[in-house]
């Protein structure tokens, strides 16, 4: 496998950098253009990818046919957690009478549902990475002289078992892995990848026509949904821990209502009016209860214990009983319909409710009832 050295710092941790599916699909699409167009056998082949990082890829599994050639790049994730590390992308280059035709083969999924990069009925290689293959290639045609056409597969043999382990079949795409990228380089623990699948998710969302969507961080909400409020899972979105993103997102897309759901551990924190609800970023919990807890009543002595706890479960018990849970939790949605408000955009209305596995529904904001009964009811 091609290692790429390159480096990316995550706090004090030294990463190493990886090359995506795009990438390996451009350099063996070119590596095979040039096998069957200069009738030259090659151990590596050479790309700039869109960031303008060269790259240097090792060429595996070559085949020469009389008008076609193909063979392999390994992908190589770097440090990055990702279910494509080490599997190979092939391209399969056959001469045609005109153009460049590019699809995808085995392993590669199909789009099957409206609002993604690619028609349905498309192969799921995304347009920057078709951008990187027809380039490369079109540019060996003009090196050999060649003026005819070509048509171009990439395939995946893993990539069925694979997608199984991957948000496609969710998102409507199916049959096996999206080739994706749209630097040519993927970042160790990238979260521009997860707010780029929300904005997905919610792209094909809003291209079915629905207007009222629901956004949870996690399993924990979107079970609360399913089963406590008996709210429609086709329209919910996991948005992780940036609500901020998933908020401008809905003013992106036209929606007319987007209903938070979430567990009191994340979404207490929007009570200070912090939108990205990672630990990295900010906590914060026990400090905004203690401000919540001050303004219900609460003294000096309880404050202190509030901020002595490590879980909300036990702050919020330590606010019942002092009999003060209730009014607590109203000062705090107050301020968290206010951050949510900021946040927003004219035209948008965005509601949140916050509960924990052991208190059930903890507070809602004003506009919560109405995007539920909007959600029930199915209203686009």
């Amino acid at each position: 496998m091609s290692m790429l050295e390159r480096y990316v710092y995550k706090g004090s941790r030294r990463l190493r950098c990886g090359y995506t599916t795009g990438s390996c699909a451009a350099a063996a699409a070119k590596a095979a253009a040039v096998i069957l167009l200069k009738e030259t056998l090659l151990s590596s082949v050479f790309i700039t990818t869109p960031k303008g990082i060269p790259l240097n890829l090792e060429v595996k599994e070559v085949t020469r046919g009389k008008d076609c050639a193909a063979c392999a790049v390994q992908k190589d994730s770097g440090d990055d957690s990702d279910v494509t590390n080490g599997i190979l992308i092939f391209a399969t280059v056959r001469k045609t009478k005109k153009d460049i035709f590019i699809d995808g083969g085995m392993g590669v999924g199909r789009v099957t549902r409206p609002g993604l990069d690619q028609e349905i009925g498309q192969a799921a290689i995304n347009k920057v990475p078709r951008r990187m293959i027809y380039n490369e290639v079109l540019e060996v045609c003009e090196e050999a002289g060649y003026t005819g056409g070509l048509e171009v597969i990439i395939s995946i043999p893993e990539g069925a078992e694979l997608s199984k382990k991957t948000f496609n079949p969710r998102l409507g795409i199916e049959g096996g892995l999206s080739v994706l990228g749209t630097t040519g380089i993927v970042e160790p623990m990238s979260e521009s990848a997860l707010v780029e699948t929300i904005r997905t998710e919610m792209s094909m969302l809003a291209a079915e026509g629905n207007k009222y969507l629901i956004a949870v961080p996690g399993n924990y909400g979107e079970a609360f949904a399913d089963v406590a409020l008996s709210l429609p899972l086709k329209k919910t979105i996991k948005c992780s821990n940036f609500i901020g993103e998933t908020i401008d997102m809905a003013y992106e897309f036209k929606l007319k209502g987007l209903l938070l759901i979430g567990h009191m551990g994340k979404l207490v924190k929007l009570g200070g009016g912090i939108m990205n609800t990672h630990s990295k970023w900010a906590d914060g919990r026990m400090e905004i209860l203690c401000c919540c807890g001050l303004l219900a009543g609460a003294g000096t002595a309880l404050l202190k214990k509030i901020l002595d706890c490590v879980t909300t479960d036990e702050a919020l018990e330590l606010l019942k009983e002092a009999g003060i849970l209730e009014t607590s939790m109203e000062a705090l949605v107050e301020k968290i319909d206010f951050h949510l408000q900021h946040r927003a955009y004219e035209g948008l209305t965005v509601g949140a409710m916050a509960f924990s596995n052991k208190f059930g529904i903890l507070g809602k904001t004003k506009t919560a009832d109405h995007l539920i009964s909007r959600l029930k009811i199915g209203e686009n």
